[in-house]
């Protein structure tokens, strides 16, 4: 089983006064955009870790079946959402797929070919998206990996530090589309988003 681990925590403050996982994306938000991508894929379950204004995320969420796991350490970085969704993971998984909430152009299909990747590996992998041969998210790890996201620390707190320490296990996965690399950080990212998909 694949368990994704949707970061939905972040306070967004380069969006300045609005919270951008909740901005208006395709008759949904940009939170609900990335989660209905992530539960139409292969992934076994669907953990969504919240923090900043967790009640209004919740409400984005509700009867969707997704496990919401609270994180009060969200103002501390990102490295504590991720420890919050990993230690939530069913004790069967397999893999750890570690989704950005603000990446709406990602979708399903490209999530199974990650996963289709992973499953094929015969062996502990990490497999990374590319697009014209940058990396982008989301990151999938073998569960093998887990001690070393749990021990990620420090504001930045993404898992760079173990792709970067394991280019053996590192299996890149080449898309046809720029959505890996698109998340929407201001509101010049998400006007350019409104532009490409009116």
């Amino acid at each position: 089983m694949i368990s994704a681990i949707v970061l939905a925590a972040g306070e967004s403050t380069r969006m300045g006064a609005e919270n951008k996982l909740l901005l208006p994306f395709q008759g949904t938000t940009l939170l609900g955009a990335t989660v209905t991508a992530v539960m139409q894929s292969r992934v076994g379950e669907t953990i969504v870790v919240v923090g900043h204004e967790q009640e209004r995320v919740r409400k984005v969420l509700a009867g969707l079946p997704v496990r919401i796991v609270f994180n009060p350490d969200y103002r501390d970085g990102m490295s504590t959402s991720i420890h919050a969704g990993v230690r939530a993971c069913s004790p069967g998984t397999r893999g750890l797929m570690i989704c950005l909430s603000d990446l709406p152009r990602v979708g399903s299909e490209e999530l199974n070919r990650l996963i289709d990747r992973f499953e094929g590996a015969g062996r502990d992998a990490i497999v990374v998206p590319t697009f014209s041969g940058q990396r982008g998210n989301p990151v999938l790890f073998s569960v093998r990996f887990q001690p070393e996201v749990l021990a990620v620390r420090g504001p930045a707190g993404g898992c760079k530090s173990v792709v970067k320490a394991h280019p053996e296990a590192v299996i890149e996965v080449p898309l046809e589309r720029d959505g890996v690399l698109q998340d929407i950080d201001t509101p010049e990212d998400y006007r350019r988003l409104l532009g490409a998909n009116p």
